[in-house]
């Protein structure tokens, strides 16, 4: 959370997924009755929430990796096998929480290797468990790549603050790159439906005088991409 500076609040220099949602909707009249005007009473109201949250992801983080340390190699697979679970969703949520995790992730990352290679060793020269963890380790680190953006993981947050209403002028509003990311978290029906209210909204706020230059070019974009899932479907 940012320091008052002569009693304002300013907008933090890596916020937190409420800080992040506040800016986001800042007189942005794609969220209708929901867009904001950012000051320092709401910075530091959303500040806060970003800030409680990311004391008690710390305090978990602290937990987790006390138990990942002191976890005996040799335990049971199921015990072994819940921690890497948690250690995937913690590294999900270090994405989403304010200030910068880099260190966090690269210790979550360590200690994956460390609990995936006991894993392997446990599989012993199965050929078939091995193509499997290869597989896992893969995915892994394509959805850690996926997860760099602060929007995937805002919407995949089960406690974002982007509430149903919020999420298609949110796309609306991305930058491409994160744009051609969040995409993909829907499926061809979920994807119509962002479409007819994007379309919907374009056109009704265009009729107003409004500037939806940026938000007629996320629409066209998401519409190819709605054109690529439909062409995948048909190829199977």
């Amino acid at each position: 959370m940012e320091d008052k500076i002569d009693g304002v609040f300013y907008p933090s220099e890596n916020p937190g997924a409420h800080e992040r949602h506040l800016i986001r909707r800042n007189n942005n009249v794609l969220f209708g009755a929901r867009q904001t005007e950012v000051d320092s009473d709401s910075l530091q109201k959303n500040q806060k929430k970003d800030h409680d949250i990311l004391q008690q992801f710390m305090s978990d983080f602290r937990d987790l990796m006390t138990q990942a340390v002191s976890l005996d190699l040799n335990e049971d697979s199921d015990v072994i096998l819940k921690i890497k679970d948690r250690l995937d969703k913690m590294y999900a949520a270090s994405v989403s929480v304010a200030d910068d995790q880099s260190r966090v992730k690269e210790s979550i990352k360590k200690l994956l290797a460390v609990i995936m290679q006991s894993v392997r060793q446990g599989a012993g020269t199965d050929s078939h468990a091995l193509q499997e963890l290869d597989q896992e380790d893969a995915a892994r680190k394509a959805n850690f790549a996926f997860l760099e953006s602060n929007l995937v993981a805002d919407i995949l947050d089960p406690d974002s603050p982007i509430e149903n209403v919020d999420l298609v002028p949110t796309l609306l509003s991305a930058e491409k790159d994160d744009l051609a990311l969040a995409i993909q978290l829907f499926d061809e029906q979920q994807m119509e439906y962002v479409l007819s209210q994007s379309e919907s909204l374009v056109t009704k706020l265009d009729a107003e005088g409004h500037d939806v230059k940026q938000a007629a070019e996320n629409y066209v974009f998401m519409e190819g991409f709605m054109t690529f899932l439909k062409e995948q479907m048909a190829s199977k």
